[in-house]
């Protein structure tokens, strides 16, 4: 959940690093009344996520600053479409405005790669998902943007489940000396009830004896559609199957093809690119009195 607390907290951040002792430039060679209308304009189609966040920039750096949204945050749009504006004192809107552009951008095309798996497996079972493989301080930003490109959520941390993986399995048999059936089950005794326990195979031949203890999710992992076709057969609806690893736009639509429950990618949040948004500025030196044009226009700049 993005709380209005959360975004608070990133915001401040982000400005508080990128102006710690306030913006030298915009106060040097911006005129104190000067006035600016900025546009937030698709410089390429999409999915919108992080509206809210680019507006709380602009509002954190100045109340003053008028922002209006224009598209909801998971709405498609498309090239040279205006989602949002934002008015009032020019200084405190440049200074924010890299700010709220680098939120935006980065979510959005989240949201927007989001989009383009979802769109690849539709009309199969499965679910495309996110991993913990998220930018440090970002990870609530970042699965919400994944929500609004119609992904749906992995666990969001260590504390949310139990995964078990191959690391966690070899130390298992070492310090116990039990079989995997049983060392998992002894996992299901130490734990509470409602507790989800997920366990990752890397081989056909080990999902029956992780199947045994009764988890609840099983993943293979780098596993080919052949592979995950039989994987399927065997849980026979004894278990959630997710399918993981390396998995591309080329190749989602054949695993979603097996019959597997859900698929996770890590590379809704930490390969997806930078969404093409530009900031065009219009600044008037004295208010109500055009300045001859002075625009500005920002996508990727510093």
């Amino acid at each position: 959940m993005l709380t209005a607390d959360h975004i608070s907290t990133l915001v401040r951040d982000a400005l508080r690093e990128d102006a710690p002792w306030g913006d030298i430039t915009a106060e040097s060679v911006i005129p104190a009344d000067a006035v600016a209308t900025a546009q937030l304009v698709a410089r390429v189609g999409g999915v919108l996520s992080g509206g809210e966040i680019w507006a709380a920039a602009f509002r954190a750096a100045d109340p003053r600053l008028r922002v209006d949204l224009h598209r909801p945050d998971g709405r498609a749009f498309t090239a040279e479409d205006v989602l949002a504006t934002v008015t009032g004192p020019a200084r405190p809107l440049l200074t924010a405005e890299r700010v709220a552009l680098n939120f935006v951008q980065h979510l959005s095309g989240i949201s927007t790669l989001t989009a383009a798996y979802v769109a690849e497996v539709a009309g199969t079972r499965a679910r495309i998902t996110d991993t913990r493989k998220t930018t440090p301080g970002l990870r609530a930003a970042e699965k919400y943007a994944v929500r609004c490109g119609g992904g749906h959520n992995h666990r969001f941390g260590l504390s949310d489940a139990v995964m078990v993986k191959d690391n966690h399995l070899a130390v298992l048999r070492e310090s116990s000396g039990e079989t995997v059936t049983a060392a998992l089950r002894g996992i299901r005794e130490r734990v509470g009830h409602t507790t989800h326990i997920e366990v990752e195979v890397d081989r056909l031949d080990q999902i029956e004896e992780v199947l045994a203890a009764g988890i609840d999710t099983i993943m293979l992992d780098n596993f080919s559609c052949d592979e995950l076709r039989a994987g399927v057969a065997l849980v026979a609806g004894r278990a959630v199957v997710e399918a993981s690893g390396g998995i591309t736009l080329e190749t989602v639509a054949g695993v979603a093809a097996t019959g597997v429950d859900v698929i996770s990618v890590g590379a809704l949040t930490h390969s997806a690119p930078s969404l093409d948004l530009g900031l065009d500025i219009t600044i008037e030196v004295e208010p109500g009195a055009p300045s001859g044009g002075i625009r500005a226009a920002h996508s990727a700049g510093g």
